[in-house]
């Protein structure tokens, strides 16, 4: 992914951008925006913008999400999302695990044989 920076603006004039960055990850880019409410209230608005190309080859377009995440609520969402990116994680580890060929043992070709008498 690749990081940009945007500078301040005031965006539809009563929600002014403090801080922002700019996340490109292939056909999308995430928005990470730190906006400031007309009562001063800071709050995180976090957009997902999607470039979409019609097949009929009309006119490129964009297609934006955004959630706005509150100040009160950053710890608990910072634990969901941590709690559900380490499920992800482990997952990936345990499928990449069965995937894997075991390891040749030595003398492969050997003939063993386990005789009790």
């Amino acid at each position: 992914m690749e990081e940009m920076n945007k500078k301040p603006h005031v965006e539809g004039g009563d929600k002014e951008i403090l801080y922002s960055k700019a996340i490109k990850a292939g056909k999308r880019i995430y928005y990470l925006d730190v906006k400031k409410n007309l009562k001063e209230d800071l709050f995180l608005a976090i957009t997902e913008s999607k470039k979409v190309q019609p097949r009929d080859g009309t006119q490129i377009s964009f297609e934006k999400h955004k959630i706005f995440l509150y100040k009160e609520d950053f710890e608990k969402f910072m634990d969901g999302m941590n709690d559900v990116i380490n499920y992800i994680k482990q997952q990936k580890a345990d499928t990449k695990k069965l995937t894997s060929e075991p390891e040749e043992e030595e003398n492969a070709g050997d003939i063993k044989l386990d005789i009790e008498f």
